[in-house]
């Protein structure tokens, strides 16, 4: 049965302001501008902050359905270090993870709930890049509104940035995604992991 408890979603809420909080800081560090502005918090949260917690999310589920009891839960150091790295112009964003408690699952079960998670991203970034391309067209034929350039902006912001989550998840570095799903089927990882990076630093990369 799938299930999130109060405690639970309270970890998730920090984890996920934390996230939009972190990256917004960093962009206004890196554009010299040293005011907090809304929009950008906004479009981060909706952007990074799915495409985070539903990679988590979809770990827990699929744990979940092989018996496994799996729980998220924020981690303060890793909050701490994104908020101060923040200030720096770049994010360290680990602020939490899916924690799973099952001494039955095979190596198969493991490295496909690893896999679900950077599978996730890939898909919310085709969902955002479309959406970008269907705000891109409205301003093609003429219809051009500041709503319209917001779309366009977080559409492509977070297309961008869930392929490389869904890349760098996918790292063969242990306790990345990418070393269980390795060690279960190189064939697959190898699959993902090149289409993340071609993804990652071509089309996307150059939108």
């Amino acid at each position: 049965m799938f299930e999130i408890d109060y405690e639970e979603l309270q970890h998730i809420v920090v984890s996920v302001l934390g996230i939009a909080v972190a990256f917004t800081i960093a962009t206004t560090v890196r554009n010299f501008k040293f005011t907090f502005d809304p929009l950008v918090f906004v479009i981060y949260l909706v952007t990074v902050g799915s495409g985070f917690v539903l990679h988590e999310l979809a770990h827990k589920f699929l744990a979940q359905t092989y018996g496994a009891l799996a729980t998220y839960r924020s981690w303060t150091t890793g909050l701490a270090l994104m908020l101060i790295t923040s200030f720096f112009g770049i994010v360290f964003a680990a602020p939490g993870a899916v924690y799973i408690f099952s001494p039955n699952l095979t190596r198969e079960q493991n490295g496909k709930i690893s896999l679900v998670g950077p599978l996730t991203n890939i898909v919310l970034a085709f969902i955002f890049f479309f959406v970008g391309i269907g705000a891109l067209s409205f301003l093609l034929t003429g219809v051009s509104s500041e709503a319209i350039k917001v779309i366009l902006r977080a559409g492509l912001l977070g297309a961008q940035v869930n392929m490389w989550l869904a890349f760098f998840n996918m790292i063969p570095i242990f306790p990345l995604d990418g070393s269980k799903v390795f060690e279960w089927n190189s064939v697959v990882w190898g699959v993902v992991f090149f289409f993340a990076l071609i993804m990652s630093f071509g089309p996307l990369f150059i939108f």
